[in-house]
């Protein structure tokens, strides 16, 4: 729950901008402001990194995402293309890879102009690279990844902006086959259960070790909740996925990586046709993402030694710290293996 929430004058033209603003009010939100403009005021001029983060991360903004905003973008490994509901996230994650991929203070910004978004969807069906068209992946259809700059199910109280994008992805009529995709850290499904999906979402649950979790994970739902939540999803004939990250080689972290997979294998036993897939990501840092988050969380112990890494160079010349060859290579080795015996029924989508 946000103690701000700061809705710009443009976002009041659209109907969803004034449900969300209806529903904030509803909830109790200790302040609100309808700006005179649409220009967000500053979060906290001449405060430090830290108390402007604070300030941030309790402010909800409602906004209208630009036609700049609503351009989709390829997002590999994950999906064909990614599209924007809104960015940000409420949750105080120490590893969090938007610290380097947003810029200025994380307010949450959700899009009033929710419809204009969604309509932008339809030119990109049969057109994308990661899973149309492709031998191992091309019976999802088009993919569009929902939760790539936020966690929607976290904010969606408030918004309700998941749901009915579940339903339009569900019941519009499509050039082609097409999966909504999200990830969430969240466990409070009950608006999604009982939408008209149509099978066309897969919702990931973001699972850790508990050390790695319980530690690093702030302002989440706990573990237990998560696993809860996807099971009640896939009873509810939704598509549904793992996605670990960010693995981690902490101590004891076979066992602890083993007890979770143990655990997902127990909650989702005797679901009904299951559909079940794997996303494994490994923890990475850059450069400008570790300055931030030690500003953000300065005593953390998140290990972002660049000398204990190997220096991995991508798109645009950036650089990434991964963790070196050797291991990498235990990891994959342990994690392919073991959710091959413990989850038989799932699918590996990638390895990252």
């Amino acid at each position: 729950m946000p103690r701000r929430v700061l809705v710009t004058r443009s976002a009041l033209q659209f109907e969803h901008g004034r449900r969300i603003l209806e529903r904030c009010e509803a909830a109790g939100v200790p302040e609100i402001e309808v700006l005179r403009g649409d220009r967000l005021p500053p979060t906290a001029p001449g405060a430090d990194a830290r108390q402007s983060y604070v300030l941030a991360k309790n402010t909800l903004a409602v906004t209208v995402a630009p036609p700049s905003a609503r351009t989709l973008q390829p997002i590999p490994p994950s999906a064909d293309w990614r599209f924007d509901i809104a960015q940000g996230c409420p949750a105080h994650c120490q590893y969090c890879y938007l610290a380097g991929s947003l810029g200025g203070p994380p307010i949450t910004r959700v899009y009033a102009n929710l419809d204009e978004i969604l309509a932008g969807l339809d030119a990109h069906v049969g057109n994308g690279q990661v899973t149309t068209g492709t031998t191992g992946r091309g019976g999802e259809g088009t993919t569009f990844e929902a939760s790539c700059y936020t966690d929607p199910l976290g904010i969606e109280h408030l918004t309700g902006s998941l749901a009915q994008t579940i339903a339009h992805i569900g019941g519009h009529d499509w050039a082609g086959p097409v999966q909504l995709r999200f990830t969430t850290k969240f466990d409070d499904v009950r608006p999604l259960v009982g939408l008209p999906h149509a099978g066309r979402t897969r919702v990931r649950m973001s699972v850790n070790a508990g050390a790695v979790a319980e530690r690093f994970e702030g302002g989440t739902a706990r573990m237990p909740g998560r696993i809860a939540a996807l099971r009640a999803l896939a009873l509810d004939g939704y598509p549904v996925g793992l996605t670990i990250a960010p693995i981690m080689p902490v101590e004891d972290w076979r066992a602890g990586y083993g007890a979770l997979l143990d655990d997902v294998r127990a909650a989702l036993d005797g679901v009904p046709g299951l559909d079940l897939t794997v996303e494994m990501i490994t923890h990475r840092f850059t450069a400008k993402s570790k300055d931030v988050l030690l500003g953000w969380y300065p005593r953390t112990r998140v290990e972002m030694d660049e000398d204990l890494r190997r220096a991995k160079r991508g798109r645009f010349a950036t650089v990434k710290y991964v963790y070196p060859a050797p291991v990498m290579s235990e990891l994959r080795s342990w994690f392919e293996e073991e959710v091959a015996r413990r989850l038989p029924l799932a699918r590996v989508l990638y390895w990252t």
